[in-house]
């Protein structure tokens, strides 16, 4: 991840004064720790990962920049077998850093999950760049212009593509 996109997941926590934060994809802990930078001092942020060790290698990163353990969920598993088991219309902001082929699914989650007015923020949707590049057919890229076509066609967010990163495909649900 790099820092404008860090930033920018800060700045979105920040803004909306998230108290509860949904992080599908942990990796080892960079970008939960921007979330959690930006999150209210009160505030817990979900983060959901198959890997038992990058959840280990997470946990002491949010330990060693000096966030109570009580400031993560940390959960393992399939992000698609456990967001059906999350509260709805509770979460502020998600942000979901996972398989490509599970952003669909997880954008539809997210609609349950966030309160109206939450954001959704989906990493990785300039696909390398080859979004915008209409020979590029591979699997990812279609997915990732399916759910960005999907996204800013539906009357229940208010999408942006945001140009920072590897792109940030930001909505706020209505």
């Amino acid at each position: 991840m790099t820092p404008g996109t860090g930033a920018t997941l800060r700045l979105l926590a920040a803004a909306g004064s998230a108290r509860a934060v949904v992080e599908i994809g942990t990796g080892t802990g960079v970008s939960g720790l921007w979330l959690l930078r930006g999150m209210r001092a009160d505030g817990i942020l979900t983060t959901i990962d198959v890997e038992t060790e990058h959840q280990r290698i997470a946990r002491r990163i949010f330990q060693e920049a000096g966030f109570a353990s009580g400031r993560t969920r940390i959960i393992t598993g399939r992000a698609l077998d456990v967001l059906p088991r999350l509260a709805d219309g509770v979460y502020d902001l998600i942000f979901v850093d996972s398989d490509v082929a599970e952003y669909s699914a997880c954008v539809e989650a997210a609609l349950r999950l966030l309160r109206p007015g939450g954001v959704l923020a989906l990493h990785g949707t300039l696909a390398a760049g080859r979004i915008g590049d209409p020979a590029a057919r591979d699997v990812e890229t279609v997915t990732v212009r399916e759910v960005v076509k999907a996204v800013r066609e539906s009357e229940e967010w208010t999408p942006a593509l945001l140009p920072t990163g590897e792109g940030l495909l930001v909505a706020v649900k209505r």
